[in-house]
């Protein structure tokens, strides 16, 4: 019998390959969504956050939990309302989780859930491990750090529970990158700020072969790092990032202001560095299929030199 994965966020970018990547491995795959009747490759059961409504059969579906579900941080301006919502898509979501698992009969076996690596704040060039401090008072690390106490309640349930703080990934098909290479494609890219602040980044690819490996490897417990083993600087990523586009990067650095002055406090976004180790998950014996942005960047557009 096939064990059976409900995801939360199922339809975002990392949870549609995700899916994908685990219905090839032989898995059943179930979407919980507030819009079921959407036309959806997978069974999906309906829940809604803001009401504390789940469909019990989800809850009694599912041999593993996977939660990504959250309000994108840089879809939109950073007003109060958005932040709000940023934190509670987030937290509300994993509180009606713990709610259900805990009220109900259930054969949940583990809890993986999506965090990020800004709850390491601006940490400049200093090399952070699962294990260093995050106090960071910024609001990105304020989000993250509710997210995952949130995530661990999971843990009181004696649910194995693993929380995977998530760096830039990387597709053409959402997030960062399509953002940072349109510049790039118009012949303007340019580093943003000083250019010197890291960026911590991993392919979605391995980025879903590790939420796969958090799936069956009960070894794997607590906080890890998805990232790949080598960060670069913002003007190294740009830098890439135009060779693998063929494109030359002719503008100067974008200024900080320009960026506050167009995004505001979202300029954290880009403006705050993290340079981040993937040692831990390294010596779980994990390998990275791109360990290197240029590979990453190369598998991406390469077609487009063809």
């Amino acid at each position: 019998m096939a064990d059976k994965i409900l995801i939360t966020g199922g339809s975002g970018l990392v949870g549609m390959r995700l899916s994908e990547m685990l219905i090839d491995q032989g898995y059943e795959v179930s979407h919980l969504s507030r819009n079921p009747d959407k036309v959806s490759t997978y069974k999906t059961f309906r829940w809604d956050v803001k009401d504390g409504y789940i469909d019990e059969n989800a809850i009694t579906y599912a041999d593993y939990i996977v939660h990504l579900a959250g309000a994108s941080v840089a879809g939109e301006k950073w007003t109060d309302e958005r932040k709000k919502e940023i934190v509670n898509s987030r937290v509300q979501s994993a509180n009606l989780l713990y709610k259900s698992l805990k009220e109900m009969d259930h054969h949940v076996k583990g809890f993986i859930s999506a965090s990020a690596i800004g709850i390491y704040g601006d940490s400049g060039d200093q090399l952070m491990s699962e294990e260093s401090a995050t106090v960071a008072d910024d609001f990105l690390a304020e989000v993250c750090e509710a997210w995952e106490n949130a995530a661990w309640q999971m843990h009181e349930l004696n649910l194995r529970t693993v929380i995977l703080r998530m760096g830039i990934v990387l597709s053409t098909k959402g997030g960062a990158l399509p953002q940072m290479a349109r510049p790039v494609k118009l012949m303007a890219g340019a580093p943003l700020g000083s250019g010197k602040q890291y960026m911590s980044w991993v392919h979605l690819d391995d980025a879903c072969r590790l939420y796969i490996r958090a799936l069956e490897d009960t070894h794997y417990q607590g906080v890890y790092n998805v990232v790949a083993p080598h960060p670069v600087t913002n003007k190294e990523f740009m830098k890439e990032l135009a060779e693998a586009m063929k494109r030359p990067l002719v503008l100067p650095k974008v200024p900080a202001f320009a960026i506050n002055l167009m995004m505001g406090e979202m300029s954290e976004v880009v403006l705050a560095g993290q340079r981040v180790s993937a040692n831990k998950v390294l010596q779980t014996g994990f390998t990275f299929e791109y360990n290197y942005l240029e590979e990453a960047l190369e598998s991406f557009y390469e077609e487009e030199k063809d």
